[in-house]
Order: C-alpha cells, then sequence, then structure tokens
C-alpha cells in the first residue's frame, strides 16, 4: 500500500509506457516513491493493486489506482505543467490524443508483430514492418512542417509517442537509419538524448517488499 501521503508508481525501465507515464512524473516535478520491478517477478503488491500485471500502475494515498500510462501523464500534468505539455502551439489537446491513438493502435500492433515476430503465429516480421511505417509517414510529414509535433517545442505527444518510435527504430537500426524518415530521425534523437528521457532512464535495483522508499521526484 502507499503511505498516507507519497504516492506509488510501479515501473520497469525499459517498458515504453513506463517511460512517458516517468517522464510526466518527472517535468510535472509531483514526488512519487518509485518501485522497479522486474515483469517475470512482479510483485504481490504491485497485482493486488492492478491484476492486470501491466505497468505502469500507479497507487494514490486514497488508494485509487491509475493503470494506464496516458492517464498517469495526465495525473501528474494535472498536478503541475510547467513546460506546458498540454498546450499545444499548433492543434487542440484532442489532435494530440488523437494522434497518440494511432500510435497505441494500428502502429503498435504491428510494431509487436515486427519486433517480437515468433511470439505471433503467422506473423512476418517485414510486412509488420511495412505496414508500420504508414504511423512512420504520418509524423515524417508532420516534421517537415514544424521541429516537433505540435509547433516549435515538445508537448505531452512528442513524449508519448517517442518511446516507441525508440523501440521501432532499434528493433533493427542498420535498417531504421537506412530510411528517408529524416524530420523522424532528427526529432527523435533530439528528444533521446536530453531530459527528461535521459533523466528518467536512471537504472534503479528491483525493488522487493520491505525496501525503503526510493522517491522520484523531477524538477
Amino acid at each position: 500500500m502507499a503511505n498516507e501521503t507519497q504516492p506509488v508508481l510501479y515501473s520497469f525501465r525499459r517498458c515504453p509506457y513506463a517511460m512517458r507515464a516517468r517522464m510526466a512524473v518527472y517535468v510535472s516535478g509531483v514526488s512519487v516513491e518509485l518501485r522497479e520491478v522486474v515483469l517475470r517477478d512482479k510483485p504481490e503488491a504491485m497485482l493486488e493493486a492492478s491484476p492486470k500485471g501491466t505497468v505502469p500502475v500507479l497507487l494514490l494515498p486514497d488508494s485509487t489506482v491509475i493503470d494506464e500510462s496516458l492517464d498517469v501523464m495526465r495525473w501528474a500534468l494535472g498536478k503541475s505543467d510547467p513546460r506546458k505539455w498540454l498546450e499545444p502551439e499548433k492543434g487542440t489537446i484532442e489532435d494530440m490524443f488523437l494522434l497518440i491513438e494511432q500510435c497505441d493502435g494500428d502502429f503498435k500492433h504491428h510494431l509487436d508483430r515486427y519486433k517480437y515476430a515468433t511470439r505471433y503465429e503467422g506473423a512476418i516480421s517485414e510486412e509488420h514492418r511495412t505496414e508500420a511505417e504508414a504511423f512512420l509517414r504520418v509524423l515524417e510529414l508532420r516534421l517537415s512542417q514544424n521541429e516537433y509535433l505540435f509547433g516549435s517545442r515538445p508537448v505531452l505527444a512528442d513524449y508519448a509517442i517517442v518511446p516507441f518510435i525508440r523501440q521501432f527504430a532499434n528493433t533493427d537500426k542498420h535498417w531504421f537509419d537506412s530510411t528517408s524518415y529524416e524530420a523522424l530521425k532528427k526529432w527523435a534523437a533530439t528528444l533521446l538524448q536530453a531530459s527528461p528521457f535521459v533523466d528518467v532512464m536512471k537504472k534503479y535495483p528491483q525493488w522487493k517488499e520491505g525496501d525503503g522508499q526510493l522517491i522520484f521526484k523531477g524538477s
């Protein structure tokens, strides 16, 4: 359980959903107790809070459970949004979430079958890579017109999407580097080589019941 005042965030360093949740918490400046989990050895406390067993899971002091990454982002930024992630220069917040929906829907479907084809019966990696490129072209078009997805500064959509582009690119980095998605590659490199991404990718030991608190707070 969370203590009386400190929200608890269950996370896994390499999960793209957990990455984007951590970034939002970090930039909001909200303080949480971070519990780094190993997905093959999920703690009972996390499963009691969210039986579906995926990260992130945010457990609030009043026992409210938030176990969807975008909801964690909105919770954190609802507390404090100093970098105006919820205020795109161009378009609306609804436009941002529609773009994220494309990422989390068709693109993620094909990304999983591209990266983990052996887990899916009948999946052919290259075919799913080709299908996933439809979303890359959407992003490339936007980024050929603006430095970031919704203007001249990054907002929630940039940070919600870039962990999945990172995962896609790293599946076959030689192939990705050889593509003509120049604006997309520049955008991803800019975000992935700077704060907050670099700051939230610090390695932490696996959390075990009885461990002391590890306070996670950004700037």
